[in-house]
Order: structure tokens, then sequence, then C-alpha cells
């Protein structure tokens, strides 16, 4: 996931935020939930995501941003969640901030509200790769490239497995991970990647 101008995001439009001013209990709360959902059905998508954080990502910006699987970014980029600022408390994603970069950093990040720099976002947890400005692309596109070699229904499953299995009491995520294996018990990809490593070869999986 990218954006074609010279910010990944500077937040939500705050004329957004203006409307959502005098809007009835029912009417406010329908409509944050439809906005978390929209983050949420982004998140469940069954294929690895990717993020390539330039400029800012800032407030809505970066909640997007952690929906995806891997968070690539540019050593120059500036982060932040001014939301508190504005008198408003993370409206989208609080809890997924938390998930992702524990209590404390989740406090640091949302409560002081103030822009922080990439090294820091990495230290928070937000981020899996830095790199500089010239290299983003090229970083970006080489860990797409990656899964264009792994079986797509298995990357799926096992994503699916980690995001609804850390939701679960153990022995619930331990059932999960065996009722999902079972979509590729008999699955094509699972024969080719034994016959290919019995045969020494690179495997050409089908999504079946």
């Amino acid at each position: 996931m990218d954006s074609a101008g010279k910010h990944f995001s500077s937040g939500v439009d705050e004329r957004v935020i203006g409307e959502l001013v005098g809007q009835q209990a029912r009417a406010f709360r329908e409509n944050l939930r439809d906005l978390q959902n929209c983050l949420d059905e982004f998140e469940q998508l069954e294929k690895a995501t990717i993020a390539r954080l330039h400029g800012y990502c800032l407030g809505g910006g970066l909640l997007l941003a952690l929906c995806c699987d891997f968070r690539v970014a540019a050593s120059d980029a500036v982060f932040g969640l001014p939301e508190v600022k504005r008198s408003i408390a993370v409206l989208m994603g609080t809890q997924r901030i938390t998930r992702v970069a524990g209590v404390a950093a989740a406090k640091e990040m949302v409560l002081l509200a103030e822009d922080f720099d990439a090294e820091r976002a990495r230290k928070y947890g937000l981020l899996h790769r830095v790199v500089p400005p010239q290299e983003l692309e090229a970083e970006a596109v080489g860990l797409a490239e990656r899964f264009l070699l792994l079986p797509p229904r298995a990357v799926a499953i096992a994503k699916r497995i980690i995001d609804r299995g850390y939701e679960l009491p153990l022995r619930e995520s331990r059932d999960l991970e065996i009722d999902s294996q079972l979509e590729l018990l008999h699955s094509t990809d699972l024969r080719e990647a034994l016959d290919s490593f019995l045969e020494k070869r690179q495997p050409n999986f089908s999504s079946k």
C-alpha cells in the first residue's frame, strides 16, 4: 500500500471530524463503527499486505498502515497521533495501536500526541524496516516479490491463524491451527511443496 503524493497520509480530513460534532449518540456510534469496520475489513484481507511509508504518516493514516502485515518506512518519515490535541481520543484504532506497540508505548504516542521519527516508530514496534528514502521503493518491492515464491493459500491461512488466534484462549487458538490446516491437507500446493523438495527444484504453486 502506498500513496501517490508527497506524504503517505496527513491524517483524517478535519472536515470529517467537524461533521461528527453535534451528532446524535446513535448516529455517532454508527459512523465510527463504520470507520472501524473499514479498517477491520482491510486488515482481514487474506493476502500479505505491505505499507510503504514516506513523508507524513499521521492519525488515521497511521492506523491504516498498522492494518498492514508489514510496514517499511523511509528514514525521514514522520509519524504521529495528533487527535488528543484536537480534543479527540483516537477514533478508529486505539486498541490496535496498543496491541502492536504495548501499553507503555501506546500511552506515550496517544496521550502526548507528539510527532516522532521513523527510528522511534521502529523502537515502538510500528515498523519492520527503516531504509534511506532513495531505497524505499526497492525495499518494499523486494519484500513483495518474496511472496511470489510462496503458496498463496498457505500464506493466507497462516495470517488468519496469527490474527484470529491472538485473540483466543490458548486451547482455542490451537484448535484454530488444526482446523485451518485441514484446508490445506489435500491441496495441490501441499503436494507441489513436497514434490519440489524431494526433487530439489523450485516449486510452482497454483493457489489450489
